[in-house]
């Protein structure tokens, strides 16, 4: 098992996506401790030499819980107003987390149009690479307040899922690893279904694995196990590793890259 990570331990950059529902509580309001355990694995990553990207959803479910919404507007324009005010919450308090180990992290807040054209495609990837050469720690999240394609299609990124995938082959990445609210891919769904098992190795990812992967997302996120999956097809098939584990898993960042037995690792192809 140890022998098919191998890869892991040698990932010089890499992209690490976080959803809502690892960085929030039920109730909006931004989960503190998670967000500073966060930050202090990938500075102790930066640390050690690798170049970590940090893709980050949240920013209508934070300004939910900043504004003491008890639910989620159905309105795009109201949800487009909550996420320029749940934006400033969270990069305010990511700045202030990473500050804490000695790092500078930047806001970048992208739309599908900016990665479908070629030209604005050149311009994220030259930025990102020049934050990169300052020890600088990018924080990708999806641009909510402008683009009304992604909320009235209730999230074109799935929850960030597919941003994640699309910046790890735009930068050339090593590997990218999705936190999420479950430890990987089950051969079921380990909600209905208490025999459901994890999957620790997809060697390929099967229409199967698809269907075990189908189900919606939490209140306040709009991904779920299907979009982590397409994700990794994604990045597979461009020769980049990924890990879909648990946000909640102590150490969680550690352990992947001590190559334990944690989450579900899918092999570049």
């Amino acid at each position: 098992m140890s022998g098919s990570r191998m890869a892991i331990n040698f990932a010089k950059r890499i992209v690490v996506k976080v959803g809502t529902s690892s960085i929030t509580y039920e109730n909006g309001r931004m989960n503190l401790g998670s967000i500073d355990r966060l930050c202090r694995a990938i500075s102790d990553l930066w640390n050690s030499g690798k170049e970590v990207i940090l893709v980050t959803s949240g920013a209508i479910g934070v300004g939910i819980g900043c504004l003491h919404l008890s639910d989620k507007p159905k309105e795009t324009r109201e949800k487009q107003a909550i996420a320029a005010v749940g934006q400033c919450e969270l990069m305010n308090a990511y700045s202030r987390s990473f500050a804490e180990y000695q790092y500078v992290c930047g806001q970048i807040l992208l739309t599908k149009d900016d990665l479908t054209d070629k030209l604005t495609r050149s311009n994220i990837t030259n930025t990102i690479e020049a934050m990169l050469e300052r020890d600088l720690i990018p924080v990708i999240n999806e641009n909510d307040s402008v683009s009304t394609t992604e909320i009235m299609h209730n999230g074109t990124f799935g929850d960030n899922d597919s941003l994640s995938a699309q910046v790890a082959c735009l930068i050339n990445a090593d590997l990218l690893i999705i936190l999420s609210d479950v430890d990987g891919l089950y051969d079921g769904n380990p909600k209905d279904d208490p025999d459901a098992k994890r999957i620790s190795y997809a060697e390929r990812i099967t229409d199967e694995m698809l269907g075990f992967a189908e189900g919606a997302g939490s209140k306040l996120g709009t991904g779920g196990m299907y979009t982590k999956v397409t994700a990794m097809r994604q990045v597979t098939a461009n020769g980049i590793n990924g890990v879909i584990a648990s946000s909640s898993e102590p150490m969680v960042l550690e352990k992947i890259l001590n190559q334990d037995d944690i989450g579900t690792f899918f092999p570049a192809q």
